[in-house]
This record gives structure tokens, C-alpha cells and sequence, in this order.
């Protein structure tokens, strides 16, 4: 009996890294950055934050998707090597109000793996200028700002600090449909910032917002992703006038030739996060921990065979599986939280009949809590 494992929804990733792009974006969408998320606290009620309630305003931390007790570092430094990370975005909630683990996170991050693994950080708060060379000093490479209600005169003082304390620092924005005016006119004020990118991101629409995009008119673009109709295009036709701009051309839209804008302007679409960043992510993790029973497939996730098994006969069984069929005994790893011995899948459908016990093909995620996708009994179609 074989089975087939689905194919990804889109087999190759949309888009590619640009050679402007920042190192936090190069690593990000290679999937080799570890996400920290840093507190789940914020200051503001953006109606459009796409987090959950189970990490909205609560004070704990995740490295990647593993959930971890605040200052546990040898847990987010675990998992790091898991996946073989590069890097690590430092996001939230608000990173900045939790700014001495945010410090304490680079510092240690930095002496583990070295001066090369590179940080970014998110932040919505202009915080006070002399802070911004204590994240310099404690390894904070790049930073991005989160401008709240599109407002950037608060910004102006901070952001010019962490340029002058060496940290990359740029904006990064969701484009919302219905700003369309404010957004424009944003690309000419931060002319006269220290602005070295501007990331816009497609708009979402999440279980954490869906209500409150509801509320202002958004609906999904299309079936297959998470993007706000209208967000894409307003994004697209800004980058069409900073590339227009930066080759001399005349504007796509209103034909007007401007100078080059300053800085370098980046769209990322929500079909990438999932797709690109996240899949990429996943497989990267996948290829460092999977175990010699497993198959990686194209989607990121493990397959292998399972037998149901009580934990007093495990030992019994995986010692006859390997005298009768000669597989070795490393192929064979008993789940006690699941009670079931895991295999390879191509064994178990050839144990189906002469074992006297369920077998599924088991589909996880490569996470540290390697959450089930799927599991399908063998042979039961056959029997009906």
C-alpha cells in the first residue's frame, strides 16, 4: 500500500531576495532566523495586530514556536542550534518594554554564536536616544520601527541616534488600503529622516483581527491568502514610484520624474510569510533534527510510520520487528507520550497484515512540540 503526501500549494517560492535587501530580510527569507518573540506586552491597541490571544499583552516568551520561561536562554539557544539559525528577529508585543531582557538576549546570543549572528529588532516606541547605543554595544544590529497611526515626528530624534550608534535602522509599516494618501505622502517625509529602508508588508487578516478589519471594510484579496484586498496594489504602485524614482524615470501614475528617494523600499507579501519565510523555516529545522525514520517532505513537515503500542510491550516488539524483517533498531524510536512505536513508513505498510495492532502514516511539524497534521490508519479503506 503507498501513500502519497500532498504537494506544497506553491512549489516554488514567489519571490527573491533583492541585493538591496537589509541582512535581516536576506536571512529571514532564507529561513534562517530564529523569531524571539520577546513579551507578548505592548503600549498600543493597533486594530489591525495580527496576534492571538494566547500571546496579546501577556508577559512570556517563544523561541520559534516553542514557548519558553522568561530568561531561559539555554532553551532559545537549543533551539537556535535546532534549526542552525543564522540570526534572530527580536519582536513581541513591544520588545523595547522589556528592554534589559532585550539586552540580556542580544549579549547572550552574541557570546554563543559569535559577532556574525546577525539580530533585528521591532519596536513602535521612540525611546529616549542614549538607549539606542546600549542595544548597539549589546549586539543589535538592525532596528525597525513600527510608526503608529503614520505619524513620523516622534521618530525623528531616536531613529538618527541608532544610525549614529551603527545599527541599520529603517521603518517597517503593514500598507493599509485605506491609507492610501497618508502612506504617498509618507515615502517624501522620510526624505528627511534617517531612514536606510522602508519594509512594507501586505495587510493581514488574522483570527486576532479579523473582527476589527471587519469593522473597516477589508476583505481577503483572494482564497489562498491571508492579504487584505486593495494592500498589494497601493504597496506595489509605491515601490513603482521609488524604482521609477531611483532610475530617473517619469512616476507609472501621475508621470512626474522625482529625485531618488534615500533609502531602499522592500514589499513583502503575506503569501511569502507563509510560503516563502515560514516553509523555509521549517525545512531548515526539519533537516536538522530529523530522524532516521522520517521523510522531509516539500511542505516542511515529517512522515513516518506509527504502531500503536502499550509501553510494556514496546521493547518486546521493536526487538522482533528487527529480528523478522531485519530493520535496524535506530530506526525504530518509541513515543511514550503518544504510546506508539514510530518507524519508517515504507515498514509499516509492510506490517500491516502481520501485526495485530493499528499503523498510521503520522504527518508532524518539525517544531520542538512536533504538532500532528495529520494521521491516516493503514489498511483500513482495504477492510471496508
Amino acid at each position: 500500500m503507498t501513500f502519497s503526501v500532498r504537494l506544497p500549494s506553491i512549489p516554488e517560492l514567489p519571490e527573491a531576495a533583492d541585493v538591496n535587501d537589509t541582512e535581516g530580510c536576506i536571512q529571514c527569507q532564507m529561513g534562517s532566523k530564529l523569531v524571539l518573540f520577546i513579551t507578548g506586552h505592548c503600549h498600543w491597541m493597533c486594530d489591525y495586530c495580527p496576534l492571538s490571544e494566547n500571546r496579546r499583552e501577556i508577559d512570556f516568551m517563544y523561541a520559534n514556536e516553542r514557548r519558553v520561561e522568561i530568561g531561559d536562554w539555554d532553551a532559545v539557544i537549543e533551539e537556535a542550534r535546532a534549526m542552525n539559525a543564522t540570526g534572530a528577529g527580536i519582536t513581541g508585543g513591544d520588545p523595547v518594554m522589556a528592554r534589559d531582557r532585550v539586552l540580556e538576549a542580544c549579549r547572550i546570543l552574541k557570546a554563543e554564536f559569535g559577532s556574525g549572528f546577525h539580530l533585528h529588532m521591532y519596536t513602535s516606541i521612540p525611546f529616549k536616544v542614549e538607549w539606542a547605543a546600549e542595544f548597539a554595544e549589546a549586539g543589535l544590529d538592525e532596528i525597525r520601527f513600527h510608526f503608529l497611526d503614520l505619524k513620523s515626528d516622534k521618530y525623528v530624534d531616536t531613529m538618527a541616534a541608532c544610525v549614529e550608534s551603527g545599527m541599520l535602522t529603517g521603518v517597517e509599516i503593514p500598507c493599509e488600503p485605506d491609507k492610501s494618501h497618508e502612506l504617498m505622502t509618507l515615502l517624501e517625509t522620510l526624505r528627511g529622516m534617517s531612514v536606510q529602508f522602508l519594509n512594507l508588508n501586505e495587510l493581514e487578516i488574522t483570527v486576532g483581527n479579523h473582527d476589527n478589519m471587519e469593522v473597516r471594510g477589508f476583505n481577503l484579496s483572494d482564497e489562498i491568502t491571508a492579504g487584505a484586498a486593495g494592500s498589494a496594489e497601493l504597496a506595489v504602485r509605491m515601490r513603482d514610484r521609488v524604482m521609477a524614482a531611483q532610475i530617473g524615470a517619469p512616476d507609472p501614475e501621475d508621470g512626474v520624474i522625482r529625485e531618488p528617494y534615500p533609502y531602499h523600499l522592500k514589499f513583502c507579501t503575506a503569501t511569502y510569510k507563509d510560503s516563502g519565510q515560514l516553509r523555509r523555516r521549517f525545512l531548515r529545522r526539519g533537516e536538522h533534527t530529523i530522524a532516521p525514520h522520517e521523510i522531509l517532505t516539500e511542505d516542511g513537515t515529517l512522515v513516518f510510520g506509527a504502531i500503536d503500542c502499550e509501553p510494556e510491550d514496546a521493547l518486546d516488539w521493536i526487538e522482533e520487528i528487527n529480528q523478522e524483517t531485519g530493520l535496524p533498531r535506530r530506526f525504530m524510536l518509541y513515543d511514550e507520550d503518544n504510546r506508539r512505536i514510530e518507524l519508517p513508513l515504507s515498514m509499516a505498510e509492510e506490517l500491516i497484515d502481520a501485526i495485530d495492532a493499528p499503523i498510521a502514516l503520522v504527518e508532524v511539524h518539525p517544531t520542538h512540540e512536533r504538532l500532528e497534521m495529520t494521521v491516516v490508519y493503514l489498511g483500513e479503506s482495504d477492510e471496508e
